[in-house]
């Protein structure tokens, strides 16, 4: 059968076809606007806090600016380290069309050197484009009058005053202060290790070593911002607000400067150390390495001629002999020694022994300075006199193990803990050293024959100047150590508070105050009649003091003669002192490489410093060189 559909049928189908594309469509546009409208909260309202500080963020920036690093004076406030405001010409990249052109264009008005070159590019990656950078710093008077009257030609380049450090005394105290340059990788994980990131921004320099290394975070003070509103292509539109940054705090020394400037020219051109001690405190008063360096090439990163010839020099300015520098004691020695025999029972003052000029032990003959001998010794004519035999059969009768934790007990062969980065710890002989410091089991025995060189101070023996300053100080101040240190106290630089660095005593040793006495007296004796008189002649105070003469090889039985020996093969001069005698108020120990006799070249040096210390005496000059023979020491 045949079913014809008629047009009307078609028509209603058609029809429900298009309502039900206008309804899917429909459906779409909904869900479409519904999907924005829901958007539209989550942005605007959910979301609103976080994309306004975006939007913050992107409209405002925070400039840094570098506060004022805390100033270093001395403990009569001269000042010895400080800033001072320069000029320098800045270049804001953001401003400029062609850095390249522009930089070209400078230099033809103003001496650029390639080193300026590659800091301003290095810093270009560090930095944001708005942000001021210097392409050369300190420029002359001269410098900005022609920038001056040039300047229309440059836009996005002037001239600003920024602070720079400076070491007013230039080379004197240098080692104890340190110095700063231009931060590198090494310094900016320190940074991030202490969490000071934020407060480093827009800083380019830190400390390197001494003073300034160990209180940087003291020194270099709370960076302030400026909030600085940018357009779309980053440029500086306006200020908005500004964090004052705050200053470093200050930091005073117990170090004297005078006398450490005294002190550094007493030495004259040698090569050695000095460290003086007020033995109540343990405040250091002059910490000498000479020859030594002017910090103030450093502090806008050093030339690389100057630095070739710091480095390169045979003198080694840049070691800190008086921390660093690990010599012999020599006869320096001896009063220690005979401290540890009364302490143990091993020797009474007045016992005596008969010294023929030698010590033979186990065949091996051991000879003294003075041929022929001292006669009959005891305790005080072994330290005035400096007689070898008596401490070779002292070493023999204490024994090492003895020697070893006396002398550890005095700081020598460890870290004094002085407020500087970087000491040695110098050599303690013993048998469990000996086992550490080599690798073959025969090399790590013991044997009884290297102990008697122990008891001159030679053999392994090998310490500090600081170390020995410190003994001294042990024993003037009869018994009680204190921790060396140079920061006297430290001054906020906010409200004017002083913070006191309190005199840490490191312990107290249990000697009896008639062996210490002993000792002192002998010491007295050895300024007063022995191989210090010459030069304690006529001093307006009591002191005492013990030279000594550290080898630096063998003689194999044959005379000393300083004048037959090259400069470098002669032996180191050393003497401790401390006074005056009843109430010391400093300590000292001095080293001359290569200076022969102590009594010579390092004892005059010591009478300079305690003159100037306790007297206010002025010297002449340095210490002059004298071959006249000394009593053997």
């Amino acid at each position: 059968m045949y079913i014809r559909h008629s047009p009307l049928n078609s028509r209603d189908s058609e029809l429900d076809r298009f309502r039900f594309r206008i309804a899917f469509a429909a459906s779409v546009v909904v869900l479409a606007f519904a999907i924005l409208i829901g958007r539209f909260i989550y942005l605007q309202i959910i979301q609103r806090d976080y994309y306004t500080t975006r939007a913050e963020d992107n409209r405002i920036s925070l400039v840094p600016i570098t506060p004022n690093r805390g100033v270093i004076l001395d403990r009569n406030g001269i000042v010895m380290a400080r800033n001072y405001s320069a000029f320098t010409l800045e270049i804001t990249p953001s401003k400029v069309e062609s850095l390249d052109e522009t930089i070209e264009g400078l230099g033809k008005l103003i001496e650029i050197l390639p080193k300026d070159r590659r800091r301003f590019r290095q810093l270009l990656e560090e930095s944001k484009s708005f942000e001021s950078l210097p392409i050369r710093t300190r420029l002359s008077d001269q410098e900005v009058a022609r920038f001056a009257a040039n300047r229309y030609l440059f836009p996005g380049v002037e001239v600003k005053a920024r602070l720079f450090r400076q070491y007013p005394l230039g080379a004197i105290a240098s080692h104890a202060l340190g110095y700063i340059n231009r931060i590198n990788k090494g310094d900016l994980a320190i940074i991030e290790k202490h969490e000071q990131e934020a407060n480093y921004k827009g800083t380019d320099h830190i400390g390197k070593t001494g003073l300034e290394q160990k209180y940087e975070f003291q020194l270099h003070g709370e960076t302030g911002y400026e909030e600085v509103e940018i357009d779309a292509g980053g440029r500086a539109v306006r200020s908005l607000a500004r964090t004052v940054p705050v200053s470093g705090n200050n930091l005073t020394l117990t170090l004297d400067a005078r006398l450490q400037e005294i002190t550094e020219k007493a030495f004259g051109d040698r090569r050695g150390a000095l460290v003086a001690i007020e033995p109540s405190t343990g405040g250091i008063l002059a910490l000498v390495s000479t020859p030594s360096f002017d910090p103030n090439l450093f502090v806008d990163g050093i030339r690389t001629e100057d630095w070739e010839q710091l480095n390169n020099s045979p003198d080694r300015p840049m070691v800190n002999r008086a921390l660093n520098g690990a010599y012999p004691p020599g006869s320096t020695f001896k009063p220690f020694m005979a401290l540890a025999a009364l302490e143990l029972g091993k020797r009474t003052p007045n016992q005596t022994i008969s010294d023929p000029g030698f010590y033979n032990f186990g065949g091996h003959v051991f000879r003294d300075d003075k041929k022929g001998g001292h006669g009959l010794v005891d305790m005080y004519k072994s330290i005035v006199a400096s007689c070898d035999t008596y401490y070779y059969m002292l070493a023999n009768d204490l024994g090492i193990d003895n020697i070893a934790r006396f002398m550890g007990s005095l700081g020598l062969g460890q870290k004094t803990e002085i407020d500087i980065e970087g000491e040695s710890e110098g050599v303690l002989p013993s048998p469990e050293w000996k086992k550490r410091r080599f690798k073959r089991p025969e090399q790590q025995k013991w044997f009884a024959g290297e102990t008697i060189s122990i008891g001159i101070g030679q053999g392994y023996n090998a310490y500090t100047p600081i170390q020995l300053a410190q003994a001294m100080a042990a024993v003037a101040n009869d018994g009680v150590i204190y921790r060396p240190h140079l920061v006297r106290y430290i001054t906020d630089s906010r409200t004017g508070e002083k913070t006191l660095i309190e005199p840490k005593p490191l312990r107290t040793l249990p000697w009896k105050q008639q062996n210490i006495d002993t000792i002192k007296n002998a010491m007295i004796g050895v300024n007063k009649e022995g191989t210090g008189a010459r030069a304690f002649s006529g001093a307006g105070y009591v002191s005492g003091g013990k030279t000594g003469t550290a080898q630096l090889f063998s003689l194999k039985g044959g005379d000393y003669k300083a004048g037959n020996l090259k400069q470098e093969l002669r032996d180191h001069a050393l003497f401790i002192a401390f006074a005056p005698a009843d109430q010391p108020k400093i300590a000292l120990a001095v080293l001359v490489e290569n200076g022969g006799f102590g009594a010579q070249s390092a004892a005059p040096i010591a009478r300079m410093v305690i003159d100037y210390y306790l007297l206010g005496k002025l010297p002449n000059g340095p210490v002059q060189d004298d071959e006249t023979p000394e009593e053997e020491e």
